[in-house]
């Protein structure tokens, strides 16, 4: 019965992960999936016992989506950056060659 848990489990991971819309939760997503199962098989040999497989999965899961979040690259373009027109009004546009050369 666990092990039917476990599977449902992990495929619901699994479709959720899918859903991500933007590069940094999909790699967050996948993260967490492998980290998830590493931290699982890493705390059954150590404890050898549910309480540890549950730890070493929660804790594989969380350090694994981190550091898929942190790693996500950066591509040049992508940021936004808000601008003020000379009326006064603020609006957001991609940033400009001042942003990334730091005058601004």
């Amino acid at each position: 019965m666990m092990i039917k848990k476990a599977i449902l489990a992990v495929l619901m991971i699994t479709a959720l992960a899918g859903c991500a819309q933007t590069e940094g939760q999909q790699r967050a997503g996948t993260g967490a999936l492998i980290g998830g199962a590493g931290g699982a098989l890493v705390g059954q040999a150590i404890g050898g016992n549910t309480k540890s497989t549950v730890i070493g999965a929660a804790s594989g899961a969380l350090l694994g989506a981190v550091v898929g979040s942190a790693t996500t690259p950066q591509r040049r373009g992508d940021e936004m950056c808000r601008y003020q027109d000379r009326y006064g009004r603020i609006y957001t546009a991609p940033c400009d060659d001042r942003y990334y050369n730091g005058n601004y």
